[in-house]
């Protein structure tokens, strides 16, 4: 009897490790700045009512505001959701529809667009401005090859074009998250954004607390690896040296996720785009200068 205990404890100890919960914190308690009015605006954002759809097996959560003519669409990264969003939509939804979509845990670029696109049927609406930031930008390219008839203009946001450079750099170690307990994967992620992501973020205090509450249970670790499958996903985009479709990049000088050879072929690529490049803001500008962000894409979409 004991010795079969005494097996039995490895396969327990693994057990325990494994199934161990990944902790829980909300941006709230995560926040550290000594102005309480962002965090408090998101608090209140929060508390609109958000809406729900099941298409392709799986229930996607976004929300929409405002009734103006035109609807622009806000796309997410891969550490984002709905909410990240929350600053433009206050913003402009006086003027316009806006919708802003948390992605389930879905692989491949082509089931997240069909997604996309059926939460614009049950909105009704034919066309909109997609604006999206990181794996949105790459969505939003993805978007434009494939249903160009539902996009009128596009915000590459932060992001990259087709490449392998992301793969190539991050095969092993996907492949041993993919077998850690999700707790430990958080954790890892979580390093990464508090030592190199947030200092390129001027260390802004709602940008720190909205992702790092992902690491704290907010994102699993399958939409986190979902995610991160549709960013290596290939597809062939359009011809971005004749796009009909008004084009604007946005880009930050210091953004440590996106390298910059890949921002120079992105410009390279998309020529018919205009460009504007954010000064040391890092890779999320739209959550740590709002007003920056916002007065450029009021700017590109008064064109």
């Amino acid at each position: 009897m004991n010795k079969r205990l005494l097996w039995l404890l490895p396969v327990l100890l693994i057990a325990v490790v494994y199934l161990y919960p990944t902790p829980q914190k909300d941006a709230l308690a995560l926040y550290t700045g000594a102005d309480k009015t962002p965090i408090n605006s998101l608090a209140a954002f929060r508390k609109l009512p958000t809406r729900s759809m099941d298409t392709q097996g799986h229930r996607w959560t976004y929300m929409a505001l405002g009734k103006g003519p035109k609807t622009i669409l806000f796309l997410h990264g891969m550490t984002g959701g709905y909410d990240f969003w929350w600053q433009q939509m206050n913003a402009f939804s006086p003027d316009y529809r806006v919708i802003s979509v948390t992605y389930p845990p879905i692989d491949n670029l082509s089931e997240l667009g069909k997604g996309v696109v059926a939460i614009l049927d049950k909105e009704k609406v034919d066309s909109t401005v997609v604006v999206g930031s990181s794996l949105g930008g790459y969505l939003t390219q993805y978007l434009l090859a494939t249903y160009p008839q539902r996009v009128t203009k596009a915000v590459l946001g932060n992001t990259f074009p087709k490449n392998d450079i992301y793969k190539e750099q991050n095969q092993s170690r996907v492949s041993l998250a993919t077998w850690l307990p999700e707790w430990l994967v958080m954790n890892a992620l979580r390093q990464n954004l508090s030592t190199v992501v947030l200092p390129t973020s001027e260390n802004n205090p709602l940008a720190g607390a909205q992702l790092l509450e992902n690491t704290y249970g907010r994102m699993s670790k399958a939409q986190f690896l979902a995610r991160y499958y549709c960013v290596i996903d290939t597809f062939q985009p359009i011809d971005g040296k004749q796009s009909a479709v008004p084009l604007l990049i946005l880009e930050s000088d210091n953004d440590p996720l996106i390298l910059p050879e890949l921002r120079t072929k992105l410009k390279q690529y998309y020529t018919t785009a205009q460009v504007h490049t954010f000064h040391q803001k890092g890779h999320f500008p739209y959550l740590n200068d709002p007003e920056e962000y916002n007065t450029v894409l009021r700017t590109f979409l008064s064109k």
